[in-house]
């Protein structure tokens, strides 16, 4: 039987994308637009988790939906274009293919929202699932057989490990190195950068 092919999967904000620009000015705009305040700058102090886990601290619970489907409304105008790679972010995915493996990114930002943005920045992977968060994680992760899982946040580390996955945290988002490693990140980078000399690594290393 043939090995199966290497699939490696990312996370989308504030690992492959610093969406903190583009998030600021699409909470902005929503506080303009509702009259409801919104502190956008502690808001992307803590990317990651769901759209309406956030939404919740500046409008009340049964508003919550319609909010969040007007900000992702505006989203696409806003967001988008204002959002860079990361450094090191195409590097890492053209590392995962010139290895032969596929890429998946699994995130829980709405997922037309996730394809616009790799879209613009000439990011394509294989696969991408959106609108999973922490534990959810895993049924992608699972459904296309991804041995390693990149993310920046707790949330991701969980998704992985509930996959079964190999979890490679990247200190680029709201949670420091210390906090992935105590949250059982099987390894810990700096940034992506560090992605493909420690993937050459793991290639080379002996399975048990």
């Amino acid at each position: 039987m043939a090995p199966m092919a290497l699939t490696i999967g990312f996370d989308l904000d504030m690992t492959l994308i610093d969406s903190r620009p583009g998030i600021r000015a699409c909470y902005l705009a929503l506080s303009e637009r509702t009259g409801a305040y919104i502190d956008a700058d502690l808001a992307v102090t803590r990317l990651g988790p769901p759209l309406a886990d956030e939404l919740v601290n500046w409008f009340p619970a049964e508003q919550v939906p319609a909010m969040a489907d007007l900000y992702r409304e505006m989203y696409p105008s806003i967001a988008v274009a204002a959002s860079p790679a990361m450094a090191g972010a195409r590097e890492a995915m053209d590392a995962v293919r010139a290895a032969g493996g596929r890429t998946m990114v699994v995130t829980a930002k709405y997922e037309p929202n996730a394809k616009l943005h790799l879209a613009h920045l000439g990011i394509e992977p294989d696969v991408v699932v959106g609108d999973l968060w922490a534990e959810r994680k895993a049924q992608a992760l699972r459904e296309y057989g991804a041995s390693v899982y990149v993310g920046d946040h707790t949330g991701d580390v969980r998704g992985a490990r509930t996959a079964g996955a190999l979890s490679v945290a990247v200190a680029t988002g709201p949670c420091p190195a210390d906090e992935l490693r105590a949250a059982g990140a099987d390894v810990v980078l700096d940034d992506l950068a560090a992605f493909p000399a420690w993937l050459a690594g793991y290639r080379d290393a002996p399975r048990a």
